[in-house]
């Protein structure tokens, strides 16, 4: 499933890299607002290395990009990206919604008949 230019290739991208709580919370961050990839490692109890492999992570799934400022990093969110994902979860989501009344619906009709052939 295709949507808005949303491969099964990148889909797999975003939802592995979104898949990790750190991940998860520095893309919240960086939606907020634009940080440096060091001002993101204070903020966690791990090395700045390893901050930047979870941006790499990140930006190998386009969810963020980085652009250079003076001497720092700066990461953002993609937004574009988060969209497409979204619009993704949202065909899902319409997918099963629609088979639950299908399935209510075929329900429904079996014990109709049901109550046909059964009179109290």
């Amino acid at each position: 499933m295709v949507v808005d230019g949303l491969s099964e290739a990148e889909a797999d991208r975003v939802f592995h890299a979104m898949a990790d709580k750190t991940r998860r919370d520095i893309l919240a961050r960086v939606v907020l607002h634009e940080q440096s990839v060091s001002s993101l490692s204070r903020q966690y109890e791990m090395s700045f290395a390893a901050v930047q492999k979870h941006v790499a992570v990140l930006e190998h799934a386009e969810l963020v990009g980085k652009h250079r400022q003076g001497r720092e990093q700066i990461v953002r969110a993609n937004t574009s990206t988060l969209r497409r994902a979204v619009e993704l979860l949202d065909s899902y989501e319409q997918l099963w919604v629609q088979r639950a009344k299908q399935i209510t619906e075929l329900l429904t009709s079996e014990k109709g008949e049901a109550d046909d052939r059964h009179p109290l």
